[in-house]
């Protein structure tokens, strides 16, 4: 098995980070997760007149606003470099398919984390209006990195297996819409015990709830770093795969 270069995947990544940066997508998606996330608190949620010191409604939604933000952010990965033809290219360099990943990854990882912390000005400014639980915040914005790196894997599994960015963008919005709100199943229709423990088990949704709670349950932990290994481990070999095609 090839050895995985680390500071190879780094100099992808910083690569691919800076062309996010200039791309109009990236600010769109930004301020789309930004302002909808806030008018949900603010107008649907009745921040203000619910007299609660708590952000949990805040993050709630992040599962479904996710749906959207996500695909937007990997649909261009490798669904371009396909389109333009640079993915052969990539392909004939001295690079492993874990480098080539792993790059991808970690600049979406990357937009994720400045989107994230773009929320923190909100947050600054809501702290003295309330005794906010600092452990609690903690958990909501792990709990919100480790769903977005779940959502990035699969977006980039579903970008490498897509011949275009419109069907990169619509696949992997069809795909999260089912593993995010699944779980909505077991809330609306009586099942079998096992049955609605199998549903829930693939919500992404609901393995992120544990954290808006502000409880960082080791199993749901788990559960989000298996899934996005996984995922990347098939995109390392659908791109295996298509090199030696």
């Amino acid at each position: 098995m090839k050895k995985i270069i680390p500071y190879r995947a780094l100099t992808l990544a910083k690569k691919e980070f800076l062309q996010y940066l200039n791309a109009p997508a990236f600010y769109g998606a930004t301020v789309f997760f930004l302002i909808f996330c806030s008018v949900w608190l603010f107008y649907f949620q009745q921040f203000f007149t619910a007299g609660q010191a708590t952000l949990r409604p805040y993050f709630a939604i992040f599962p479904v606003v996710f749906i959207l933000v996500i695909p937007v952010i990997t649909m261009k990965s490798w669904a371009e470099e396909r389109k333009t033809g640079t993915v052969e290219l990539l392909l004939t360099m001295p690079f492993t398919e874990w480098d080539l990943v792993l790059g991808k990854f970690f600049a979406c990882l990357g937009v994720l984390l400045v989107m994230l912390l773009l929320t923190v000005p909100l947050l600054l400014t809501l702290l003295s209006l309330g005794s906010f639980d600092a452990g609690m915040i903690f958990c909501e914005y792990l709990g919100a990195f480790l769903l977005g790196s779940c959502a990035i894997a699969l977006g980039l599994l579903m970008s490498c297996l897509s011949k275009n960015q419109a069907s990169a963008f619509l696949g992997t919005v069809v795909v999260l819409m089912v593993v995010m709100l699944v779980n909505q199943i077991t809330m609306h229709f009586s099942l079998p015990g096992w049955l609605a423990n199998s549903v829930n088990f693939i919500s992404l949704a609901y393995h992120f709830e544990s954290f808006t709670k502000g409880l960082a349950d080791s199993r749901h932990l788990a559960f989000f770093i298996l899934v996005t290994a996984l995922f990347l481990f098939v995109n390392t070999r659908v791109i295996l795969f298509r090199k030696w095609k």
